[in-house]
């Protein structure tokens, strides 16, 4: 990967207001690696990517993501007296970029293109470079008024966002005459954004309060086609009413808390690659939490108790639509419940410790796997109760161990674990990633020296021991010569790497 970036910001400061203008700039070219590796090269090739191989002999050299991105942002805030203030903010984020890929054997008529005719041979097929462009504008601007009582906060705002977005492709170039940078798709989406939201905060009687906020969101979609197809044309509303609520008792460094929220989220763009039968609905999800905690000098621990039920959340389910897509489908019922602990021990001046870990079971009450057949045609479904949830392990867990063993040194010892993760909806182990635990080693050190004000030094050492594990992955099924094979790949982490760090602080 190849980054590069630049940030430059300008203030400009009265005694009650202030206007900052910022501008923010990243460009990258990484070369892929989204494909994974099949199942069989975990202990062979963990190395092993297949970006670039469709190319005949050695592989392409320019299979890459390029992507150029800008951030523009003016905020202005200012203080009305000792009780009220505002805030405004307007941004502008520019991206435009590509990935490139070679691809052998297409056909021309999927590139807009005519068959071409070579003397008496009729050509339908050719190798090609293309690339898949985006290029788009997000832009919009941000508010809030808050006023402040001896026992109260009331806080009143909002904003309203424009996603323009242009999707193209370009063959760069071919084995056949296509002519150079032949433009053979070119679409359009935009998306808007608006909320408003109210909220307080209040402090009755002499250890507890409450919070109370209220949100309206509006979301319209207009979407001008897909790549691979271009004739849907989606033209969508959605209106949520978010309300969040949560009453804190608080008395000599203990706290207790309850509160309940109400999140809702439209589909993703990708989603209504469908038919009007199969569009999908938005998410809603009901959030309860409640927890205990103590906060001491040198002893702080708490814990937390969550349930999150979804209604309508949008699963991966193997089930292809009307026309040839891979779609998430609505599931009616699914929820989340955990219980979360955390502690911080500061045993003395050169030795802390503090973790947390988290026990959850996240289940899909009712699952239907669609399988592609092969043999017949069609696909084949498997009806579920009760399966895990992808990518939801059911125990995390972390922790530090901080040794200070001389002024302005300390030494950080991490550990990790996570456990056992499906690929899929289905619970069936064969379709998962192993659980893994990791330790990681930082080092720091403070020099304080001129003409510099501070010199920060760093060595951080991550997965110590070599651990080979994989966080992700996905995994496909399909039933062929009258039995059903199973396609895992995975993302092998890297091995022990290291990183050094110098912050200089002028």
């Amino acid at each position: 990967t190849d980054l590069k970036s630049f940030y430059v910001s300008a203030v400009y400061l009265t005694k009650n207001s202030s206007l900052r203008f910022n501008v923010i700039n990243g460009k990258e070219k990484t070369y892929q690696a989204w494909n994974g590796i099949p199942e069989s090269y975990l202990t062979t090739n963990r190395t092993y990517n297949s970006a670039g191989t469709e190319k005949p002999g050695s592989p392409y050299d320019n299979e890459t993501d390029n992507y150029t991105q800008t951030h523009y942002q003016l905020f202005f805030n200012t203080k009305i007296n000792n009780t009220l203030n505002y805030s405004l903010a307007a941004f502008l984020t520019r991206g435009k970029g590509y990935y490139e890929q070679y691809k052998t054997e297409q056909n021309l008529a999927d590139y807009s293109l005519p068959d071409m005719i070579d003397g008496t041979d009729t050509i339908s097929t050719t190798d090609l470079v293309r690339q898949l462009w985006l290029d788009n504008y997000f832009y919009g601007t941000i508010f809030s008024m808050n006023k402040k009582t001896d026992k109260s906060t009331f806080t009143v705002g909002g904003g309203a966002y424009k996603y323009d977005g242009k999707h193209y492709g370009l063959i760069q170039g071919a084995d056949k005459g296509i002519p150079a940078d032949h433009k053979y798709y070119n679409l359009t989406a935009f998306k808007t954004d608006a909320n408003v939201f109210a909220k307080v905060l209040h402090q009755f009687k002499s250890n507890f309060s409450y919070f109370i906020d209220l949100q309206l969101r509006n979301v319209k979609y207009d979407l001008n086609g897909f790549r691979n197809n271009p004739s849907i044309l989606t033209d969508k509303v959605y209106t949520f009413f978010n309300p969040k609520l949560g009453l804190t008792y608080n008395k000599n460094n203990y706290q207790v808390y309850f509160s309940y929220s109400v999140g809702s989220k439209e589909p993703n763009r990708d989603d209504f690659e469908a038919v009007k039968t199969q569009i999908p609905q938005p998410e809603k999800l009901h959030d309860f939490e409640t927890g205990f905690e103590k906060k001491g000098a040198k002893v702080s621990y708490g814990i937390t108790g969550y349930y999150m039920y979804y209604h309508n959340q949008l699963v991966l389910t193997g089930k292809i639509n009307d026309v040839g897509a891979y779609t998430r489908t609505n599931t009616p019922q699914s929820y989340r419940l955990g219980l979360e602990l955390q502690s911080k021990l500061t045993i003395n001046k050169w030795l802390a410790t503090e973790g947390n870990i988290t026990f959850s079971q996240n289940k899909i009450k009712s699952f239907t796997e669609y399988i592609d057949d092969y043999d017949n045609g069609g696909q084949i479904t498997n009806d579920y109760k009760n399966t895990a949830i992808s990518f939801s392990p059911s125990i995390i867990s972390s922790g530090i161990v901080t040794i200070t063993p001389f002024k302005n040194a300390d030494i950080n010892l991490i550990s990790k674990y996570v456990s056992r993760q499906y690929l899929d909806n289905t619970s069936k182990k064969e379709r998962s990633l192993d659980a893994y635990f990791t330790e990681d080693v930082r080092l720091n050190y403070k020099l304080i020296t001129r003409p510099f004000k501070e010199l920060n030094f760093g060595l951080q050492v991550i997965n110590l021991f070599n651990k080979k594990y994989e966080p992700n992955g996905y995994t496909f099924s399909y039933l062929y010569g009258g039995s059903l094979a199973t396609e895992n790949y995975y993302f092998p982490m890297a091995g022990t790497n290291f990183m050094l760090l110098m912050n200089v602080k002028l």
